[in-house]
């Protein structure tokens, strides 16, 4: 018993009593690397990362039973033949042996996840246990009111939520980052998730929407996505991966959301054009700054000079076409089709639904008496059947 109050007092965290049988022993071994393990995952992509601590080994003597997430079966069973053979009572370099002799361990690919979740872990639970000097406020401070920026600097929160408060309040948000002098130089800025770490919620909003105010005034051809749970910055494609058409795709890279920048509508290619709704309000809003305006050049930037000035002509024209068919035709009341007269009377018949209109004042004629609308006194078109110019009017017959 004194030999298990020895161990006990010299790993106090390693080693534990088996509450159903006090006399079996209970070792949990955590695995301590000399040199930071190198895990490779193959595929899909080869990438690697490194960890100072894996998941324990659990081991339960005389009686050996070997239980860990990341040695392979073959292993495991190797490792439990080799620790029956080695167990001798009294013999305290039992575990001395157990090191390593090779890296190349493969296991399934989802223990890479594990390995990263409990080294974090690891990680987070040394740093808080330890006390570091801030470098503003020049006082030792336990892990646990401290934070680990990426640069590795260490801070107080107390000191980074000050300084880090002040700065999105005066809306400085160029200077929420690492108050190293090193890292100050270089302009190191930090992320959002340590950002959240330090100051309230609403002050994370306020600094969003500063960010994102400074990156509109930057670059003018930002547009919001139209989704509504995203609504985040979409920039312009790179001009040597798009044509005159493909000047208005956006592809959201927070949801991959495909839209057109002009209608904020789902993609409907380079050749399509847009609703023309969407695409005249942006007409009118160009058309209405003075040219060679700053505002006309933002619009530039935004939509693209091309893309801009084929709208404006084909909205002119389009202007043009509606002038010339109000002066020069009227609608058929039953289908609204556009009609020209070139010779004959003002009784028309419109060719799509064979309906009986007037062409002077565009109502309705019955089919079955469709010249009563001329003769009726009190009407507008009375004697009106055939409209006649004044050289008509002055014709006259040659003898």
């Amino acid at each position: 018993m004194s030999e298990l109050e020895i161990l006990e007092s010299i790993f106090p965290d390693f080693i534990s009593t088996d509450q159903s049988n006090e006399s079996n022993l209970k070792l949990e071994i955590p695995v301590q690397l000399g040199e930071p393990a190198r895990t490779v995952r193959i595929l899909p992509e080869e990438n690697g990362s490194d960890y100072d601590v894996l998941t324990p080994i659990l081991i339960e003597p005389p009686s050996v039973s070997i239980r860990s997430s990341w040695l392979p079966p073959p292993l495991v069973f190797q490792l439990h033949g080799l620790l029956r053979d080695m167990w001798r009572a009294g013999d305290g370099t039992w575990l001395s042996p157990l090191a390593l002799s090779s890296s190349d361990i493969r296991t399934p690919p989802r223990i890479a996840s594990l390995f990263s979740s409990y080294d974090d872990s690891a990680r987070s639970e040394l740093f808080s246990r330890a006390s570091y000097s801030c470098a503003v406020c020049l006082t030792s401070v336990k892990g646990t009111k401290c934070l680990q920026l990426a640069c590795s600097h260490v801070f107080c929160r107390s000191c980074l939520y000050d300084y880090w408060a002040f700065s999105i309040a005066e809306g400085s948000v160029e200077k929420l980052g690492c108050p190293d002098p090193e890292c100050v130089k270089v302009g190191r800025e930090s992320a959002e998730e340590e950002i959240a770490r330090v100051v309230s919620e609403q002050e994370v909003r306020r600094w969003r929407w500063l960010k994102e105010k400074i990156m509109f005034e930057k670059d003018p051809s930002l547009v919001h996505c139209p989704m509504v749970f995203c609504q985040n910055p979409v920039p312009k494609p790179k001009e040597s991966q798009t044509d005159e058409g493909g000047d208005r795709l956006r592809i959201c890279p927070a949801c991959s959301f495909s839209f057109c920048g002009f209608c904020k509508r789902t993609w409907h290619g380079a050749v399509q054009d847009c609703p023309i709704s969407q695409a005249e309000s942006v007409v009118l809003e160009y058309l209405a700054f003075e040219e060679n305006s700053k505002e006309r050049q933002l619009m530039e930037l935004r939509f693209g000079k091309i893309i801009l000035r084929k709208l404006v002509a084909k909205y002119q024209e389009e202007q043009l076409n509606k002038k010339w068919l109000a002066e020069s035709t009227m609608a058929c009341p039953g289908c609204a089709l556009s009609i020209e007269k070139s010779l004959g009377c003002n009784h028309m018949t419109c060719s799509r639904c064979r309906m009986h209109f007037c062409y002077r004042c565009g109502v309705k004629l019955l089919p079955s008496d469709p010249y009563a609308h001329f003769s009726d006194k009190y009407g507008g078109c009375y004697q009106k059947l055939f409209d006649f110019t004044s050289e008509e009017l002055e014709w006259q017959p040659m003898n």
